[in-house]
């Protein structure tokens, strides 16, 4: 019976790389021992490791011809013509027949020619037939990162961001320090609107090099839009949406360009004022609204809200019986009477001496009576508060009048706690 592996135990190729780690210390001249070794770093995939073993056992034993094999295969895999075809000659010279030699060699030249019309195409721009060249150069050296590179540039100058990517990503283990590709990674994932894997992919250069000035100014550019939209979308899981409107257009302002995230704000800034409550939807300016109808214009709560805005907008320029009072707009009755008695006490006619203060003060002391009875009707209050005064004469059937006539028999100088004496010379 086989002996079974404990859970968390070592592996049987972590147990056989162990006992060829002894064996090599006990005697280092053994070529046979490095090559072993290296057979298993091989199939544990750790190529890079193999190659020094496999170096040590052919310079321990020139005419080891299975190790250059074996090397040269590496090698060519990882796009090395050069050295990969001195060992396949050698091993050739050795035995003129080899069959693995032979054909390691031509697939070798045929990576070499592969490669040289791909460049050609790139130079003439036919960036799709250097991609069909390219496929071949790959398949025989999966490990070269040049050829995944040219393959990335050709995808990318093509528009296909996705394939660029599937291509460059492996290059940033294939070379020791390959901050180019980190901030290439970085910016095609910043383009596509995935900000936050290209804020990881920029953070990868700069573990190499915290002075890279260029992943450096790319870092900060993402940060700070990244911090935006995180921040905005805190705001729409708190409900807190004018937080979160103002949130987005600060990240329209950070990044201007690149239309995925212009595209995406617009649709949240629209989600916002869908979702935001009546009196906080009434507070939003009406270019808000336009430019959510233009985004999204089948959206009635959109269509509606800028229909509530237009009318703040032309109620603003009339009376405010918020502002007059001077309370906050979701302010309950108490509160609003409470201000009214303030106010009314205040700017109460006889109060003022000269005839030029009594009648600014009976201006504004009859703007705090309205505002009071418009406040405390609850279907008043839901007019104004939807954009339409229901004290102003052009909102009433019929029309004309006069800004100080009173509907709805409204009279401030007529019952109620407080009884004022005029005195009209």
């Amino acid at each position: 019976m086989g002996r079974k592996l404990l859970a968390g135990g070592p592996t049987p190729a972590g147990e056989a790389l162990s006992h060829y780690h002894s064996a090599v210390e006990g005697d280092p001249k053994n070529y046979l021992t490095y090559y072993k070794r290296a057979t298993i770093y091989l199939a544990m995939g750790k190529f890079r490791s193999a190659l020094p073993d496999l170096s040590k056992a052919i310079e321990l034993k020139p005419d080891f011809l299975a190790a250059r094999l074996q090397r040269g295969s590496i090698l060519l895999k990882q796009g090395n013509t050069e050295q990969a075809k001195q060992d396949f000659e050698a091993v050739l010279q050795s035995d003129p027949s080899h069959k693995e030699a032979q054909s390691q060699l031509a697939r070798l030249t045929e990576l070499e020619v592969s490669m040289q019309e791909a460049r050609a195409a790139y130079q003439r721009t036919d960036y799709a037939g250097a991609i069909r060249i390219l496929e071949r150069a790959v398949e025989i050296s999966p490990w070269a990162p040049e050829a995944k590179e040219l393959r990335a540039e050709c995808h990318l100058l093509l528009g296909d961001y996705g394939k660029a990517i599937l291509d460059l990503k492996p290059t940033t283990k294939l070379r020791a320090d390959n901050r180019a590709a980190f901030l290439k990674l970085s910016q095609l994932y910043y383009g596509l609107g995935e900000h936050e894997e290209a804020l990881a992919q920029v953070r990868e250069c700069l573990k190499l090099d915290q002075d890279d000035k260029a992943c450096f100014a790319h870092y900060k550019q993402v940060k700070k839009l990244s911090k935006q939209l995180e921040s905005a979308e805190e705001h729409v899981q708190a409900q807190r949406y004018e937080e979160a409107i103002d949130k987005y257009k600060a990240a329209m302002k950070t990044e201007s360009q690149v239309e995925v995230y212009i595209i995406r704000a617009k649709a949240r800034i629209c989600h916002c004022l869908s979702k935001a409550p009546r009196h906080t939807r009434v507070s939003q300016p009406v270019e808000d609204y336009q430019e959510a109808k233009e985004f999204d214009g089948e959206n009635e709560e959109v269509k509606e809200g800028l229909e509530r805005a237009q009318k703040l907008l032309k109620q603003s320029k009339k009376r405010d019986y918020y502002k007059i009072l001077g309370i906050r707009r979701n302010a309950n009755k108490q509160e609003i009477i409470k201000a009214y008695r303030k106010l009314a006490q205040q700017w109460h006619p006889d109060n003022f001496q000269s005839e030029d203060e009594k009648k600014e003060a009976e201006k504004k002391f009859i703007d705090i009576a309205a505002a009071k009875e418009v406040l405390t009707d609850p279907d008043m209050r839901q007019k104004f508060d939807s954009g339409e005064d229901p004290l102003d004469p052009e909102n009433q059937q019929g029309g004309g009048g006069h800004p100080h006539q009173w509907p709805f028999e409204f009279n401030p100088f007529g019952s109620g706690n407080f009884h004022f004496k005029f005195h009209f010379n």
